[in-house]
Order: structure tokens, then sequence, then C-alpha cells
């Protein structure tokens, strides 16, 4: 089924030429809505021509009015120069850094300033004790902490002018604390309204070091000139299409965005995609495969701003969008970055066969080296499939309020994420032709997808599941002899979880094509059924304690815009004590997992309640959340992004 299709995509596919295009589009310095991301978007869009494809750029307003859902527009961003001096004590004066040098070293949104300033070295800068009795009008920060909650507390709150930034996030365990020490930190500013509004230089860690053991002893100085400014303008989208004979499509996306030079995340990506594109349309042009019957879209977006903006213009579109992958830092040289190359999985909430598919395609044609008995074979690289967690343009898509299933393709940990030191360098020209051949192998074959390929992939993610219910009941007796023993009832309830996502995930594929699933449906139920009479015996009978109620528990959240809710202008306009108070809620959901709020939103249909949300929150993650998820949906309501409706008996 898939042999032929691998073949001539591994001989049309090229790493060099896939890793040359990292390079040039790591030339960019790519912030979302500004001038080098759209030399990025240009430099895609006429290689898509050159390759004979269909492609245009799309443009969208950048300002501070328009709204693509609950996502608002933001103004574009120029910057032409920006240097950083100390110049006290004067003996120890010397050049910090040079937007020229690297681009990275501004603060991306960082407004124009022309002058010195006494500098007032904080340690992490993020809590208001640390503020006490400081007096910071016309001075500059110094701080490790988080880039956002410093500029809110110094330039928002107290009337800095800017800050300098010299934190490093640690990437356990191949990132830990100073590991990266020469290294800087890509950081943004996302400014919101009226607000305060100042510049910030990112020093690498080793220079920050330097220049506090120097606050020991003197008073510190810099002179800071930064020529960069706000303004209404424009974002670019970068689409292409390969045409096929109905009215439905395959979605592929990569996001193009992020400060030069920034090759693995996500100039790899974009170029994977490109030379996906390329190799696809070449193949088609040759005759060596069929013109596929669903429209193949490719989308090169500035990271889920420009996902935001193409989705909520072309609504009357997404009920033609099958399925799609997101490909999202790919590129990856696995002993250099430490990375392993990973398959997320579809979110529960929208249950679909594409993340089956993607990890059998992985399995049957991946394997590239024999056993030394020349029986079987295997992949020379780090690979796992994962949950879903979110965090790339794949989050809106699989929104089941947008309903697009889209697994996506990443490459994590990285030892070298979000800095300076995300070269060229650090991509492997090999692994961006797996996931090259990968991803146009999973795109092409449900371009071409009918009967027989549906009766296929039935039983394949009916194979899929009993594995995974075999796991789970095995699980379910080895923590019994554990001290994490699971009662009968719960495993039974979770059991029930999964067949009804199950059942939904083999009615997904009628979409392909419309096969009789219900045979398959059946056979599967019985199957979980005769594990789960093999096992109960062996759980303990003890009935779990009843779970206080939670007040607020009962109320059903209805959003208000389609995809995730977006809170940054929102929260914006709420006077500062509130926005300190939902800053605070986000610590506090964080500390369990970030991913939650969204799992939960994905589960707000309008019709379950808080504790409805909550229990399927519990059943796809293992975490229960549902006071915070309560405590999450009120503060969604005060920023009038959903609204609270008692339940009806």
């Amino acid at each position: 089924m898939f042999r032929a299709l691998w073949k001539s995509l591994s001989q049309e596919i090229s790493g060099p030429m896939a890793f040359q295009t990292v390079v040039d589009i790591s030339r960019f310095h790519r912030i979302q809505a500004s001038p080098g991301y759209r030399r990025a978007a240009e430099l895609v869009y006429e290689s898509l021509c050159e390759a004979g494809l269909q492609a245009s750029i799309l443009t969208y307003p950048a300002d501070q009015e328009t709204m693509f859902w609950s996502s608002t527009s933001f103004q574009e961003w120029d910057a032409h120069q920006a240097t950083l001096h100390l110049i006290e004590p004067f003996e120890k004066a010397r050049k910090l850094a040079d937007y020229r040098e690297l681009p990275l070293s501004l603060v991306a949104r960082s407004l124009s300033f022309d002058g010195d300033a006494q500098v007032v070295v904080l340690d992490q800068g993020t809590s208001s004790e640390e503020y006490e009795g400081l007096d910071l009008e016309g001075k500059i920060v110094l701080a490790k902490g988080n880039v956002r909650h410093v500029r809110n507390q110094a330039i928002v709150q107290r009337g800095a002018l800017g800050l300098l930034y010299d934190g490093m996030w640690e990437v356990e365990p191949v990132r830990p604390a100073w590991s990266l020490a020469d290294a800087t930190q890509y950081t943004s500013f996302w400014w919101q309204g009226e607000e305060p509004k100042g510049f910030g230089f990112a020093l690498s860690p080793r220079e920050g070091e330097r220049i506090r053991r120097l606050a020991k002893e003197h008073d510190l100085r810099v002179q800071a000139k930064v020529d960069a400014r706000l303004y209404d303008g424009s974002l670019e989208v970068v689409e292409a299409s390969i045409p096929g004979t109905t009215d439905d499509e395959i979605v592929l996306v990569a996001h193009l965005c992020h400060p030069q030079p920034s090759a693995n995340d996500n100039a790899s990506g974009a170029a994977a995609l490109l030379e996906v594109a390329r190799a696809l349309a070449a193949l088609i042009k040759r005759g060596e495969l069929k013109a596929p019957r669903r429209t193949i879209r490719f989308l090169w977006v500035p990271e889920m701003t420009g996902t935001f903006t193409y989705l909520s213009t072309r609504e009357d579109q997404i009920p033609h969008m099958v399925a799609g992958l997101n490909l999202d830092m790919v590129g990856q040289d696995q002993e250099q970055c430490g990375s392993s190359l990973l398959i997320e999985q579809p979110p529960h909430a929208l249950p679909s066969y594409t993340g089956v598919l993607l990890s059998c395609l992985r399995e049957n044609l991946l394997p590239e080296v024999r056993t030394h008995g020349q029986l079987g074979g295997y992949p020379l690289f780090r690979y796992a499939d994962t949950p879903f967690s979110g965090g790339s343009d794949h989050y809106i898509f699989s929104d089941p309020s947008v309903g697009v299933p889209m697994p996506m393709i990443i490459q994590w940990p990285d030892r070298f994420y979000h800095t300076s030191a995300d070269t060229p360098g650090r991509v492997d020209p090999q692994m961006l032709v797996r996931v090259g051949c990968l991803t146009a192998a999973y795109a092409y074959w449900l371009a071409q997808a009918d009967k027989p390929e549906a009766r296929w992939l039935a039983r394949e993610v009916s194979s899929h599941y009993r594995q995974s219910i075999i796991r789970e009941c095995q699980a379910a007796v080895t923590h019994t002899y554990g001290e994490d023993g699971i009662s009968a009832e719960e495993f039974n309830e979770h059991l029930e979880y999964l067949t009804k996502r199950h059942t939904l995930m083999l009615e997904s594929i009628r979409r392909l094509a419309d096969v009789n699933v219900s045979k398959q449906q059946a056979i599967d139920h019985e199957f979980t059924t005769s594990e789960r009479k093999s096992v109960t015996d062996l759980l303990s009978d003890q009935v779990p304690s009843p779970t206080p109620p939670i007040d607020g528990a009962s109320m059903i959240p209805l959003r208000l815009f389609r995809g995730p809710a977006q809170t940054g202008a929102a929260v914006a306009r709420l006077d500062l004590e509130d926005q300190l108070r939902f800053a605070s809620l986000q610590e506090k959901i964080g500390k369990t997992s970030r991913t939650l709020p969204v799992l939960a939103e994905y589960w707000a249909d309008g019709k379950r309640n808080l504790s409805e949300i909550g229990t399927l929150v519990r059943q796809e993650t293992g975490q229960e959340a549902t006071e915070l998820m309560v405590e999450y949906f009120g503060a969604l309501a005060e920023l009038n992004l959903v609204e609270m409706r008692e339940k009806s008996d």
C-alpha cells in the first residue's frame, strides 16, 4: 500500500535542498508582522512559483483593532539599529549589545530610545517584593525573570525606561542551568493598548553575571540607542496548493516566524514543508503520482496568529478541511540537540484516526537498517508518540469548534531552543528527508484515500486500540500491587471513556469514505468487555470516596468565539489589580499543566457543565483539576470570552 509511494518520495525529496532552504530562511529576522518576516515569506513564495505550484501571499491587517475570532491583531514592528554600551564605571566601559551583530539581542517590539540611564540590578524581577522601596522612574532594570512579568512590574507599573534581561530558560535534562552561558535567550514584548511602553536588550548569562558582580562595587550606567517603531501594517500568510478533483482538502502547516537565525524553530519546519510541496508537485507533473482526489494545501504562517487569521477569514472553507499536519522544529541533529522525533497525537475531544495513521506510516516506512542477522529492521534515531500538549498551530485546528484533526511532528527537547545558538549547524539534512517523506506520504495517502483505504484504516485503528486496552489492563493490575492502586469502579469508568473515544475515532474514518464501521465497533467493544472481565477481580473492590461538591461546578460554559481563547488583549483592558489576579491564576494552573485549560476549553461544547468537563479532563490526563477549571472559566467569563449559564434541571 505504501512502498511504491515511499520509494518515489525518498528518491525525490532532497536533504541538501531542504537544508539550503533552512539556511536561506534563517538569514531573516522573522518577527511576526515585520519587514524581515515579509522577506522570508517572499522567499518561500518565489520558491513555490519556481517549482510550478499555485501560490499566493495573503495579506492581513496588523493593528490593534482588528480581531480574528478571539485573537486581537497587533501592530507591525521594524527595527533599524540598536546598541547598548556600559559607560559607568568609566574604566569598565564597553559595548554590551548590537542589533546589527545579533538582532535577537534587542527585545522584539522595543521602541526607540536615545540616552543614558542608571541600571538597577534585581534578581528575577517578577515579584512585587523585589521592588519595595525602589524608585525606577527614568531608570533601567536588569533582571533574569520572565520578561512579561518584569515588563509589567518595572515599565508599566513603575515607570522604568526599559529592561536588560540576562536569563536563560532551563530545558531539562538537555539544558541545565549555565549550559549555554554565552548564548542569548529569545525575548519579546507584546504591548497592549495604551499602556506605558519601552525597550529592552537580552544579554548572555555570562555577560549578565559580569554586570551583576560589577554592580556590587559600582553604580552602573548604560547608554542605549534604539531606532525602532510600531505602526499599523500587515502580516502575511503564504498559501500554495496542489489541486484535487473534489472540494475536500488536506492542510499542511508550518510557522515561518521567529528571530534570526531560529534554524530548527522553525526554519526547519518551513523548509521541510516547502520541499514536500516541491517534490509532490514534481512527481505529479511527471506522472509518477496521480493527481490527488483531495486538494493538498500548504500554509506558512506567523505562529498561531497567522492560523487564527487564516481560519477566521476562511470559515466557509473549514468544513472541507478533512485532516492536517503541523511541522514544528523537525530538523534537529539529535546528538547535538538532545531531541527525539515526536508524533503528538490529537486531543481526545476531537477523536481522529490521523495520529494512528501517522504513527503507522513511521513504523512501516522508517526502519533504516537490518539487524545483524538480517531479520527485521529499525531506525537510527530516537522517536516516540506523545499525548496532545498544544503550543503550536495545530492546537487551533484541533479545537472541536474548528474541527480539523491535526497531529504534529516535532522534536523535543532541544538544547538550543529559543536562543541565538539555534543555528543551521544544528540541523540534520537526513532528518529533513525523514520528516519530508513521512509528511508527503501522509498527505498524499489521505488525498487519495477512498473506500479500500478507509477499510484498511479502520482495522489499523482497531489494532492500535486493542493494544492500548491490553496495556491499560496490565497497568491497572500492576498498580494494584503498588501504593497507587485503582479501584474496579474507577477502572471500569476509564475503560468506558476509552471505548467511547474509540467508537468516535472509528466513526471519523467515514469522513474519508462512506464505509460501515459498525461491525468493527462491535468487535472492539466485545474485546474490551472480555479484557475488562479478565482483570476486574484482581483490582481493589474499595469504592472511591465521593468527591466533595465544588462551588460553581454545575455551571455550563458557552464559548463565544471559535478556537481557543486568546486572553492577552482582554486582560490588558482590566485594571492593574485584576491583571495581577489573572496572572496569579495562570501561574497556579501552570504548576499543574499549561495544557489543562486548553483541554477544558475543547470539552466545553455548550452542553457540559464544569463538573463534567473536569471529569473528562481527568480521564484524558489523569489529573484532577476541576476546582482550577471552575476558577479559569470564571476568569474567561469576566473577560467576555465565555458566557456562564446555570444548568437546567
